[in-house]
């Protein structure tokens, strides 16, 4: 069985964060780990509060993992603080695993920022160099290359202007475009596109969390870069249909939808 250990924050009511990330590799058959870097107090009305790990618990938690049972594959998603992320990339530079997914958790769907800019530089220019692929979403993206991004032709700007300072490959998200949900993949100049049907469902909670641990199982699994993206959305896409409708706010995703 293939081993994919998720790095993010713990969210209460099962929707995103380790949770998602652990419903979406067992929804995969992988074997899913954590390692939890925030406590949150949220559900699918809003975050109410959130109460980070210490720093030397978080490498506590990394070592176990990896010196037991190393895994095949990581998603990375919210990091909380500069002390955290940190302690992250020192433990990846020390452990050297291969297929690590970075959701860079910086935005939220409000367009509200999540981290500080100190937060962000060490995101940058510490843990995302360590990444196979990073994916971020248009707000995430729009800081990452320093422009506005309104169309697909600003999408291909920006993976361009990104890849100036990041080798890996680099998935921009475009469920936030107006015209379409297409999502970019740049991979060594290259350019590929990704057709996005757009859902007709206000329960989205977790789509992001769901997706870069998808993208992780299929590493983990032996799929390329294209394949592990492409199985990826089609199992969103699924997850949206089920219609699943719980909680009171934006609700989750059916992350089971294939487990019969």
């Amino acid at each position: 069985m293939k081993k994919v250990l998720t790095i993010a924050g713990s969210d209460c009511s099962g929707g995103a964060g380790i949770q998602a990330d652990l419903k979406t590799i067992t929804a995969h058959k992988c074997y899913g780990m954590s390692v939890i870097t925030a406590l949150t107090a949220q559900n699918t009305t809003g975050v109410y509060g959130i109460e980070a790990c210490s720093v030397d618990f978080v490498k506590n938690q990394m070592d176990c993992v990896f010196t037991d049972i190393f895994p095949d594959a990581i998603k990375i998603g919210m990091v909380a603080s500069i002390e955290i992320i940190e302690a992250i990339s020192e433990k990846l530079k020390e452990y050297k695993p291969k297929n690590i997914v970075v959701d860079p958790v910086m935005v939220a769907t409000s367009g509200s920022k999540l981290l500080n800019d100190d937060a962000i530089n060490m995101l940058l220019n510490e843990l995302i160099p360590l990444s196979t692929v990073i994916t971020p979403n248009l707000f995430e993206a729009e800081i990452l290359c320093g422009f506005k991004i309104k169309t697909t032709e600003d999408m291909v700007k920006a993976a361009r202007k990104i890849a100036e300072n990041y080798d890996g490959h680099i998935l921009i998200k475009g469920g936030h475009l107006e015209d379409n949900a297409n999502d970019l993949l740049f991979s060594k100049g290259t350019i590929h596109w990704f057709e996005g049907e757009r859902i007709i469902n206000s329960n989205t909670h977790g789509t992001g969390c769901t997706l870069s641990s998808a993208i992780a199982s299929n590493l983990a699994l032996g799929h390329n870069i294209e394949e592990s993206i492409r199985n990826s959305k089609e199992y969103i896409t699924g997850a949206l249909r089920a219609n699943l409708d719980i909680g009171k706010g934006s609700g989750p995703l059916n992350h089971c939808y294939k487990i019969v």
